[in-house]
């Protein structure tokens, strides 16, 4: 599996780039698991938690691809660091209206900001992968390696914020993901040799969600977000109802864990069949692997469990966006690929809203259900309208 991945980074500031970014989109495996943690442990309430949560995942998805838009327009460096500045005081804000016991609208207004101002990282350094290797195999890997890098962090994130949340104290968790963010987001901004360079706009008012083929992947993550944000939040319910809140964070990394060693596999094979055909199979192997985890009582079971159901994400994800690379023109690559984004962040805000009532209603197991439910729903409307992402034109060296 390793082969392929040789010399992926041996160009010019290509190391430098893959670490900032890395470092910095930490946050968004920890900030969903930590605001819970927080707003749950001071309130004790899970719906609470969930709603608060859900509107910084609303307010993310809203304005992901306007983030992309300006990073299309003016170049990443220039958006980067206002962003992450006023990003951070928002989080702090945050944690002091928890802490203080302010009223409930000071902690959703802190919400919105940080949500507002959470760049979509991931989706800058796929526009640079793609600056540099597009039209290439490599961007095959490139992709593969960078939803590999996602899932290292979905690993390690939850583990990390729930350990500081419950061993150390509330908010050290969430004030580890502050700092990543901020020394990541600031070192990719200086990197300004490998940034996609700005091109003219051809079509005034354009966006990419007008793209009959982009609309039906967003309706698709719409789904499987939903599922991610219902899983994070239902998961820490399910350790709690059996006693082991502090091994929540573990669950979500086995689900995680399976992504990240199935997109290794993924990523180290050249393809025979399309682009879209390993990405409606991906989404069909999804919701079966995600069926048992509703009938599972036990902790350590349910990790084996999530770790198959985790398996087909990542080559969900890396066809999703090899698919809205060839599908957007190049000036509005990295809008394209925040679209992505914010319709996982949308349905993370549905997934964490509704996880949070139905947990409360039907106990943890039951609202499982919700979850393999969202993960059919976007099986339906993925193999439904497959026909809108056949790619134009010859088939890349990214298809093979």
């Amino acid at each position: 599996m390793v082969g392929p991945y040789r010399g992926l980074f041996t160009g010019p500031g290509v190391k430098g780039f893959v670490l900032a970014g890395f470092f910095g989109r930490m946050p968004m495996s920890m900030l969903g698991i930590g605001v819970v943690l927080l707003v749950q442990g001071l309130t004790g309430s899970f719906a609470m938690a969930g709603a608060v949560s859900a509107v910084l995942s609303i307010a993310f998805a809203v304005a992901a691809p306007l983030s992309g838009r300006l990073a299309d327009r003016f170049g990443q460096g220039r958006v980067i660091l206002p962003f992450a500045v006023v990003n951070a005081l928002a989080l702090v804000a945050l944690m002091l209206s928890a802490g203080l016991g302010l009223p409930d609208w000071t902690l959703y207004a802190a919400a919105l900001v940080t949500g507002a101002t959470s760049l979509s990282l991931g989706s800058m350094v796929r526009a640079r992968w793609s600056h540099l290797h597009g039209g290439s195999a490599k961007l095959h890997t490139a992709f593969a390696f960078e939803s590999v890098a996602d899932e290292v962090i979905f690993v390690t994130g939850p583990a990390l914020v729930t350990v500081l949340a419950t061993a150390v104290n509330p908010y050290a968790g969430l004030t580890v993901a502050l700092v990543a963010m901020l020394a990541g987001s600031v070192a990719l901004a200086l990197q300004r040799r490998t940034q996609p360079p700005v091109r003219p706009v051809r079509s005034a008012g354009g966006t990419p969600i007008l793209i009959p083929g982009v609309a039906l992947l967003s309706c698709v993550y719409l789904g499987l977000g939903a599922v991610f944000g219902s899983v994070d939040l239902i998961t820490v319910a399910y350790a709690d109802e059996h006693g082991v809140k502090g091994a929540s964070g573990f669950l979500l990394a086995a689900f995680a864990g399976g992504s990240m060693v199935s997109g290794l596999w993924f990523g180290s094979r050249r393809w025979r069949i399309s682009l879209r055909g390993r990405f409606v199979r991906a989404l069909g192997v999804f919701v079966v692997g995600l069926l048992p985890i509703m009938f599972v009582g036990d902790v350590r079971v349910m990790a084996v469990t999530l770790f198959v159901a985790g398996l087909a994400i990542s080559p969900t994800l890396i066809t999703g966006f090899s698919l809205t690379e060839r599908l957007v023109p190049p000036s509005l690559l990295t809008e394209g690929m925040a679209w992505i984004s914010t319709s996982i962040g949308f349905g993370v805000a549905i997934g964490a809203w509704a996880g949070g009532r139905l947990t409360e209603m039907v106990g943890a197991s039951g609202a499982y259900g919700f979850s393999v439910a969202c993960a059919a729903l976007a099986v339906v409307v993925g193999i439904g309208g497959s026909g809108l992402l056949r790619l134009p034109g010859a088939p890349s060296p990214v298809e093979s």
